[in-house]
């Protein structure tokens, strides 16, 4: 970790510290406090199974979209005690055993992480990301998987619903001014993978090969005498091809000025506020009559995917959309409420047999042991449902297996690319019907989630007293109310077995208690 001695003004001396230089301290305290227990209790090398996945997609959402599995590989390859993290832990008391410094000094991950990639969907329960190891090595992840996950699937998702009502209209993501610098870029990342074709992000263009746009703001404008003028300037810098802001004081004779000052061969122009139906539609027209028809039309201004199908709907003459603030904050839910949970873990140091281990919260429940999964297809090739079941079961054949192996002993197992992830992304989102893929659609989630061979967390819920996920943890809150209740399914009364898992992924059916026990 880079540390610098600045000098103020007093004379004082202050350290300022690169917070940039490591991931390992962008956890949780309890993190750290957890790996000091686990190793006095002696549970910290036992093998064991963590699951990350949503309980429930937001109210009225059909599905949901993985981003973030690709930073997580890096974040893990990279997540180090340094000697600066370890003195900072000692000397701020939360760490004091000597032992436990040693531990995190030498800390790597070595297990393994499978997971659904970049641009697969995700339903409730869905394990978007498995991770295999030793329990003190597996646990103190927690923080940063969750933190990566939560965010970037948000965002993802959201890009995903506007893009699904923007039919090949060119969408821009321009949110950057909306969120952390960092977050940012990931949300720059995140979009391209749910459909947006380019970012105002450079450094998302920089890292992952985005395509960048962006000319000029109203301060542009305002700088200069008069509108023509700074018209005439970005033609000069930028050509005739660029947009041309046209809405810092009218728009029709901010249009009428760009054509004059560029010409008939005039790229686009963009309208950043007012009603922007009624805007477009006068503009069209100008542009036409001015012999610009080639010229296209960008409208930003806070949209969302909601104002984007009313725009399409009323079938604007809009040729591009420019999103931001709605996108980075993921459309209303800033987070897609992944959750990290121990679902098993040996008896025995040396023990290879995991036990099924799960919450009874009421509302948290978590199902214990190792999930498998497949997305059945209906006659029509749409997505039916999404299957889970113990580690080791058979997919039936036309199943889709969304797991793929990320980690493989602590070392990437796994190369994608956004622009991969963004034609995934789009090929799963056509086996949804049109129905499913409006900003309110016919059902929440599109698919049940289905159990085979293990208790659903509907069925848990009932025996511990409370009234199920059925016909309320996903219903919508949308006071139309016209969705249809989604439903978490035991596909298997033989769900009173669980399998015990082996440290090779293989099971054994074996009797299983009546209720998973607490983690």
């Amino acid at each position: 970790m880079l540390t610098i001695k600045a000098e103020p003004t007093s004379g004082a001396s202050v350290e300022v510290v690169d917070r940039s230089a490591s991931m390992a301290l962008k956890t949780d305290h309890y993190e750290i406090t957890m790996v000091a227990s686990a190793l006095k209790s002696g549970i910290a090398e036992r093998c064991c199974v963590f699951e990350a996945f949503a309980r429930r997609l937001p109210p009225g959402r059909a599905y949901g979209v993985v981003a973030g599995a690709d930073r997580v590989i890096d974040a893990i390859e990279h997540f180090r005690f340094d000697s600066e993290a370890v003195d900072y832990l000692v000397g701020a008391g939360i760490v004091s055993d000597p032992d436990v410094a040693d531990w995190l000094r030498s800390y790597r991950f070595g297990g393994d992480v499978t997971g659904y990639c970049d641009g697969e969907l995700f339903f409730p329960y869905s394990p978007v990301l498995t991770v295999e190891g030793g329990f003190a090595e597996c646990v103190v992840l927690e923080t940063v998987v969750l933190s990566i996950l939560n965010y970037d699937c948000a965002v993802a998702s959201a890009a995903a619903r506007v893009r699904d009502v923007a039919d090949d209209r060119l969408l821009v993501e321009g949110g950057s001014r909306r969120a952390d610098p960092d977050a940012a870029v990931a949300a720059a990342r995140a979009a391209h993978i749910g459909g947006f074709d380019t970012t105002s992000n450079l450094e998302a263009g920089r890292r992952y090969g985005i395509p960048t746009s962006g000319t000029t703001a109203h301060a542009f404008v305002l700088a200069h005498n008069d509108e023509s003028l700074a018209f005439a300037a970005q033609r000069d810098a930028l050509g005739s091809d660029s947009t041309y802001l046209v809405d810092t004081f009218d728009v029709l004779e901010g249009i009428q000025r760009a054509v004059q000052a560029v010409g008939t061969a005039i790229g686009a122009v963009r309208i950043d506020s007012g009603n922007l139906l009624a805007a477009s539609i006068r503009a069209r027209t100008l542009l036409d009559s001015l012999g610009a028809t080639g010229c296209r039309i960008v409208a930003s201004g806070d949209l969302d995917e909601f104002r984007v199908a009313e725009l399409e709907e009323a079938a604007a003459p809009i040729d591009a959309y420019l999103v931001g603030t709605s996108l980075v904050t993921g459309s209303g839910h800033p987070t897609a409420s992944v959750v990290y949970k121990l679902v098993a873990i040996a008896d025995a140091d040396s023990g290879t047999s995991l036990r099924a281990v799960g919450k009874l919260s009421p509302g948290k429940i978590t199902v214990g042991g190792r999930k498998q999964v497949h997305r059945s297809v209906n006659p029509a090739g749409f997505w039916k449902a999404e299957v889970l079941s113990p580690a080791g079961a058979d997919a039936p054949a036309g199943a889709h297996s969304p797991q793929v192996m990320l980690m493989a002993e602590g070392s990437r197992a796994w190369q994608d690319d956004p622009a991969a992830a963004r034609q995934r992304c789009a090929e799963r989102r056509r086996r949804l019907p049109d129905e499913d893929r409006i900003p309110h659609p016919r059902r929440s989630p599109a698919i049940p989630t289905e159990w085979v061979g293990m208790e659903s967390p509907a069925d848990t819920e009932s025996f511990n007293g409370t009234d199920g996920f059925s016909s309320s943890a996903f219903a919508s809150s949308n006071p139309a109310d016209h969705l249809e209740p989604a439903s978490v399914t035991s596909a298997s009364k033989e769900s009173d077995t669980v399998g015990a898992i082996e440290a090779s992924g293989s099971v054994d059916a074996v009797d299983a208690p009546d209720v998973p026990s607490g983690e």
